[in-house]
């Protein structure tokens, strides 16, 4: 096995033509264009990234891409293939690497998608292939730090890096840990997938409690929430009909039917956003709506 691949060597140039420098490491003869470098001459030293290319060649780029062997960085899909796995970009100029559907979830559906993110490594087998390596929890645990009582209720982004039984692991944009448990979400999110969520609560370790479910307020429908607008800018938080309003001055004064101002109004009580008393429907005072 080829234990320069994946790595940055330092070789001589042992032969050069008119697009490329020829630069020799432990028997074996790497080509690295001329348009990616200044000039070097015969027995200069020469160093690299060595890989091999999509073609089989052996290539030698000075453009160091941050994922080699040992070293971690989040990679681009850029294909999927049911019968291999899927390819991710590494920043090399013609070259993907496979990340194998050994390393994939077993139901396809949860496979990553073109422009997903994975925190990749690379391995050679010993026919000199190389292949892209999912980081373990060990290495997110190193790239990540405790997070702070202050995000609670935030909104947050990252990328879900485990897909367990038990919920969803990410890595946020601010490089904290995040869990999602079942009940806090609709859809299982795939590998890979850019997550949008809030922050919930704060785990004893530092990690971050995430919800992919709308807050209260969020997750009102929109004639529930035109009736609480309405109820927000009036100058005593209330107005003069209520479920038992002919549907004529319904349709009149706020341009839906009273099956949907029956609707509306029946899902701010349940949320407890209102009350209606004396012919008059009223805003709950002291209310937030971030809080559920």
């Amino acid at each position: 096995m080829n234990q320069s691949l994946g790595t940055i060597i330092t070789g001589i140039v042992t032969d050069i033509n008119d697009k490329a420098y020829f630069i020799q490491k432990s028997g074996i003869t790497y080509e690295m264009p001329k348009t990616e470098t200044t000039s070097y001459e015969l027995g200069d030293a020469v160093e690299g990234f060595a890989y091999i290319s999509q073609n089989k060649s052996y290539k030698l780029t000075q453009d160091i891409p941050k994922v080699q062997i040992g070293y971690y960085a989040f990679s681009k899909v850029i294909d999927v293939r049911r019968d291999l796995g899927v390819f991710v970009d590494i920043g090399l100029p013609d070259k993907e690497i496979v990340v194998s559907l050994d390393e994939l979830p077993t139901e396809k559906q949860l496979w990553p998608k073109k422009g997903d993110q994975l925190m990749v490594t690379i391995r050679v087998d010993e026919k000199d292939r190389m292949w892209g390596e999912l980081a373990d929890e060990e290495v997110f645990i190193s790239l990540s730090k405790k997070a702070s009582e202050d995000l609670i209720n935030k909104d947050i982004k990252g990328i879900a890096y485990r897909l367990k039984v038990v919920g969803t692991y990410i890595l946020t944009e601010g490089d904290h840990l995040g869990f999602i448990h079942p009940s806090q979400r609709d859809i299982e999110p795939r590998l890979g997938e850019e997550i949008s969520g809030r922050v919930i609560g704060i785990g004893q370790e530092g990690a971050v409690n995430i919800s992919l479910k709308p807050r209260a307020h969020e997750a009102i429908p929109e004639d529930a929430a035109m009736l609480l607008a309405i109820l927000e800018r009036s100058k005593d938080g209330s107005f003069p009909y209520t479920d038992k309003s002919s549907p004529e001055d319904i349709k009149l004064h706020f341009g839906i039917s009273k099956g949907q101002f029956k609707r509306a109004i029946g899902n701010l009580l349940k949320q407890r956003k209102i009350v209606q008393v004396d012919g008059e429907t009223r805003l709950v005072k002291n209310e937030s709506a971030d809080n559920e």
